[in-house]
């Protein structure tokens, strides 16, 4: 058997010398060579410590007022603040652990606690929801005054604490899906609490009790809706998926069309972690490995055309069926005339 081996990850982890050209040309990093692929210790990591210090405060402040003024929707917009504080803890951990170096139990290193953290944080905000919504029901039966002045005031410093919150994390949110997932759920967050601050206005002038579980049940379809997207895509990542800004079909073309490639199989590209994503392929070369500068070239198309920040392309020259080992059914092609 006449076939080399080529494994290629861009990411500069336990690799000697003479592949930091390669890097360079690539202009990736990871880790602490400059790519924001994990929280800032200098800005982001503060931007995450003041916001969940604030938003800690503020939730036990509008739950206590909340249950004095017995409005279930401040009690709602408090239990949704619980649950981000515990999604900015979440966030925050996991790009710690993200940042911690591979080691031989840990190959890649911790990335893909990142995508726990997204998951567990969806799972905990449908949870909170559900119990918000039933308590919203049950007022609907049994409406009970509500101190509408109380919950608007209240509310109103909520809408200035999650907006400072979010501008906390505008500046990094270009860079990292983590942190931009946070600038927009405090945002968000901002648009619920000014919701809750409409509810209390409307109490005070019309008396409608109704109005206050009206307004926590149209809190929880909000969460529900932003969260959805959430909960679909962390799963998928779990399920190691293709990432949705992914199209397998136009990676498959690429690779096919490369100079020498007679075949490609083994395919796969999943997700690292919520910023990182992994591509193996084994492309078929009949007149063998075409050198280091052509890899780093295929590696580099990948990088910035597709996404795909660390590869591993295995060379072979067509002499042996190299079919794949993982499937035990007909495997589902990604493109005609392709094995796996």
């Amino acid at each position: 058997m006449n076939h080399d081996h080529h494994h290629h990850h861009d990411h500069g982890h336990q690799h000697d010398s003479k592949h930091k050209p390669a890097r360079t040309d690539h202009g990736h990093d990871h880790g602490g060579h400059g790519h924001q692929h994990s929280v800032d210790p200098g800005n982001m990591g503060r931007a995450f410590v003041i916001a969940i210090v604030l938003n800690t405060i503020f939730v036990a402040v509008e739950f206590g007022y909340g249950f004095v003024a017995n409005s279930t929707a401040l009690m709602a917009d408090a239990g949704h603040n619980l649950s981000d504080v515990l999604g900015l803890a979440l966030a925050w951990g996991a790009a710690l652990l993200a940042r911690r170096a591979p080691n031989q139990h840990f190959t890649y290193g911790l990335r893909s606690s990142s995508i726990l953290a997204a998951l567990a944080n969806a799972l905990l905000l449908m949870v909170a929801c559900g119990a918000i919504a039933w308590e919203a029901v049950q007022r609907f039966h049994e409406p009970a005054p509500v101190a509408g002045w109380t919950v608007s005031i209240v509310a109103l410093i909520g809408v200035a604490i999650n907006g400072i919150s979010a501008w906390l994390f505008m500046s990094g949110s270009k860079d990292d899906i983590n942190v931009r997932a946070a600038y927009q759920h405090m945002a968000a967050d901002a648009a619920i609490s000014l919701g809750v601050v409409v509810a209390g206005l409307v109490i005070m002038g019309t008396g409608w009790a109704w109005v206050d579980p009206a307004v926590s049940l149209a809190i929880v379809a909000l969460i529900v809706v932003s969260t959805w997207s959430v909960l679909r895509e962390s799963l998928r990542m779990v399920l190691a998926a293709v990432p949705a800004s992914i199209d397998p079909h136009k990676v498959d073309a690429y690779l096919s069309t490369l100079p020498g490639v007679s075949e490609i199989h083994d395919l796969h590209i999943w997700s690292m972690s919520t910023t990182e994503t992994a591509l193996t392929a084994h492309l078929v070369m009949p007149a063998g490995y075409p050198g280091d500068a052509e890899i780093d070239a295929i590696t580099t198309r990948l990088k910035n055309d597709f996404g795909i920040h660390h590869c591993t392309l295995q060379i072979e020259q067509g002499t042996t069926d190299h079919a794949c080992c993982l499937l035990v059914a007909p495997p589902l092609d990604l493109h005609a005339g392709h094995a796996h």
